[in-house]
């Protein structure tokens, strides 16, 4: 199962777990496909798309979260991916 598929699923605190694991081993294994793939630079972007994710939501449809779930959490992990 891809990463960006794997998000869907992390319904609670292990399946969290479990994937913030898969990011290290895909960060480990193809650093090339992470624009941001240092702490320093992940950290930035991580804060930058919790700036902008009101738009994020909005632009889908969607009201934006004001209590955060577990997938919530893997959605803004896997956005701080590749948030420029």
């Amino acid at each position: 199962m891809e990463l960006h598929e794997k998000v869907a699923n992390v319904k609670s605190r292990d399946d969290l777990v479990a994937f913030v694991e898969d990011l290290c081993s895909d960060l480990r294994a193809n650093p090339a496909t992470w624009e941001n793939a240092t702490l320093e630079r992940y950290l930035s972007a991580f804060a930058s798309w919790l700036e902008d994710s009101d738009g994020y939501y909005l632009n889908r449809g969607l009201e934006p979260p004001t209590n955060p779930s577990w997938r919530n959490v893997a959605d803004m992990l896997m956005a701080a991916k590749m948030y420029e």
